[in-house]
């Protein structure tokens, strides 16, 4: 009896930039509803795996399926239609925007807006009374909560988060995990993210997995009492 449908999955899949081979052969599993931290130091090739997911880069080899559907050659946009909400490392927010319309850009319907703005509201009051000010002067961590938020207004049936407590002081990085837990807790999304901060990876995720030059080194619980102390070798090399 087989179990259910992964959210996401990776089978031997390589990908690069300009005929530079950054990922090699990957393969892993996101299970419905839980949460996997993929770490690894700078330039291991986490961002390219998440960039890869979402299309953005082209596959050179292997397959990519997001809920049983083949993703493999799908766009960006279409990869968001199946229900993917991506944040990226660069912050791709419109800063000339409001935080209104930042927040409104991945919903279907305008009148949508109220019913989830409620959640966020709860899980970031920051925003609460400021939908009109401009994103771009807002500070770092709120720019951050702002990406997080966006892409929990989408409802998605998974998230791809790219190192969103880079830089970020330790009260932000807080409502930030608490944020994620509620919705996984309220809403049973699944999440891929991408980290350096250990600790927080292994506070929000359920799962770890250790990325080293472009292939998977490691994996394991993230609640045993041995991870981060694996995690940490690993870092150290």
């Amino acid at each position: 009896m087989t179990g259910p449908t992964p959210a996401l999955r990776l089978e031997g899949v390589s990908s690069g930039y300009k005929g530079s081979v950054v990922l090699n052969e990957v393969s892993l599993s996101v299970e419905p509803g839980t949460c996997v931290a993929l770490l690894g130091k700078n330039g291991m090739g986490k961002s390219t795996l998440l960039k890869t997911v979402m299309g953005y880069l082209p596959k050179l080899r292997g397959r990519v399926s997001v809920g049983g559907v083949d993703a493999t050659r799908l766009r960006p946009h279409e990869v968001a239609r199946c229900g993917v909400a991506y944040a990226a490392q660069e912050q791709p927010l419109f800063p000339d925007l409001s935080i209104r319309d930042n927040l409104r850009l991945g919903l279907p319907r305008e009148n949508l807006f109220d019913e989830r703005f409620a959640d966020i509201a709860e899980l970031f009051p920051v925003f609460s009374t400021r939908l009109r000010q401009h994103a771009g002067t807002l500070s770092g961590g709120e720019q951050k909560m702002l990406l997080v938020a966006r892409g929990l207004m989408q409802r998605p049936g998974l998230l791809l988060l790219d190192e969103i407590t880079e830089g970020l002081q330790p009260s932000v990085i807080e409502r930030l995990g608490r944020a994620l837990n509620w919705e996984r807790e309220q809403r049973g999304t699944t999440m891929l993210i991408v980290e350096q901060n250990v600790a927080f990876a292994l506070d929000v995720a359920d799962r770890y997995l250790v990325l080293k030059q472009g292939a998977i080194v490691d994996a394991g619980d993230a609640g045993a009492p041995e991870a981060i102390g694996h995690i940490i070798d690993h870092l150290k090399v």
